[in-house]
């Protein structure tokens, strides 16, 4: 499941980063008008000051904003607790049922069945634990990746109202379609910095 929090993240901070193109992008669209107008948008267009876009590295944002990174390695702590437990309770049916087979020629039938029966109810309450414990997890990133999402928006339209960019890049592994980056780009520490502090302010 923790392999998959990077790559939901990735989703969270585009929907964000998408949700900030959109408000800013729709509302500096000029009117369409006729063939000259449209040229000269063009030519306006192409000689747009690079400054207008900006990149974020989410690799150094996943190990940087506290965050992020507590609860990744809170949600890590408990899948491994839940692995564990199953795997312990797995172990301890295999070690019953090598004891009760040492019994040999010496088990009945029914004592046979009723033991598998027992064993048989008991697998599916290891089971059935696992899979509530997991479901229960997948909730909580459900909605830790929501409260992420609604952060960084939040973020973004503050820090933007400044800086008006009207693209924000997102970058890193799994996520890298930039052939290059001019590293000047790069507002990933404002990021970092901003929603450190975001949280450090929303904490009693």
């Amino acid at each position: 499941m923790m392999k998959n929090l990077p790559l939901a993240l990735n989703v969270v901070l585009l929907a964000a980063v998408g949700f900030l193109y959109y408000n800013n992008f729709s509302a500096k669209k000029s009117p369409v008008s006729g063939p000259n107008n449209n040229n000269k948008n063009a030519v306006t267009d192409s000689n747009c000051n690079k400054a207008h876009i900006a990149y974020v590295e989410l690799d150094s944002m996943y190990e940087n904003i506290s965050y992020i990174k507590q609860k990744r390695e809170d949600m890590e702590a408990k899948q491994k607790r839940i692995e564990n437990e199953w795997q312990s309770g797995m172990s301890g049916l295999k070690a019953r049922q090598e004891n009760f087979m040492k019994k040999g020629a010496a088990i009945t039938q029914q004592e046979a069945e009723q033991f598998q029966n027992q064993l048989l109810g008991e697998q599916q309450q290891i089971e059935s634990n696992k899979q509530r414990q997991a479901q229960a997890l997948s909730e909580e990133n459900f909605k830790f990746t929501e409260k992420l999402q609604k952060d960084l928006k939040g973020f973004l339209e503050t820090y933007n109202k400044e800086k008006k960019y009207m693209y924000i890049l997102a970058t890193g592994t799994g996520l890298d379609y930039l052939v290059y980056k001019d590293s000047a780009l790069n507002i990933t520490n404002d990021v970092i910095k901003g929603m450190n502090n975001l949280i450090n302010t929303k904490t009693p």
